[in-house]
């Protein structure tokens, strides 16, 4: 071990069913740049609303050009996640993006403890994550939200915000 570095771990016991998001909003468009601008407050707004399961909020800075931002966030456990992405503000945010997306692209890939991940990707130029690598599907019928692409039994506590077949 070299001196001066103090190395740590962390105990994950007492979450076994930690979730990690991450989301993003690609820029491809001068109009993009005030929708991205004007999501912050939103954002943050809805994270200071301390939503039940959330552990920890962090933003994230992509690129510069094309800007690119986002956030990391830790979950307690999946239904958490799932409730709160269908609640309001979320609710709301998701019908306005597909009517109008705003000069953005937006995507987010999911991350399970116990093993799975997910991922969207809506109106994104250039591949990135997953989609740079894995076989691209429409996001309809099964692949629509999370819990089909994961195979999650039951169904969620809250309605999708938008039809299964929206495009």
């Amino acid at each position: 071990m070299v001196p001066g570095i103090r190395r740590t771990t962390v105990d994950l016991s007492q979450f076994p069913d930690l979730v990690v998001i991450y989301l993003g909003m690609q820029v491809h468009s001068f109009h993009g740049l005030k929708t991205v601008f004007s999501f912050g407050p939103k954002i943050a707004a809805a994270v200071s609303a301390k939503p039940d399961g959330l552990l920890l909020h962090e933003s994230v800075f992509y690129s510069v050009y094309p800007l690119h931002v986002g956030m990391r966030q830790y979950w307690r456990d999946f239904p958490s996640l799932e409730n709160w992405a269908r609640s309001l503000p979320n609710q709301q945010w998701w019908k306005e993006f597909l009517k109008d997306p705003g000069g953005v692209g937006f995507w987010h890939e999911t991350y399970f403890i116990r093993g799975g991940m997910e991922a969207i990707y809506d109106d994104l130029g250039v591949p990135l994550g997953f989609s740079a690598f894995a076989p691209n599907r429409p996001a309809r019928g099964p692949m629509f939200n999370a819990r089909k692409r994961l195979g999650v039994a039951g169904e969620p506590a809250i309605p999708t915000p938008v039809p299964e077949d929206a495009s």
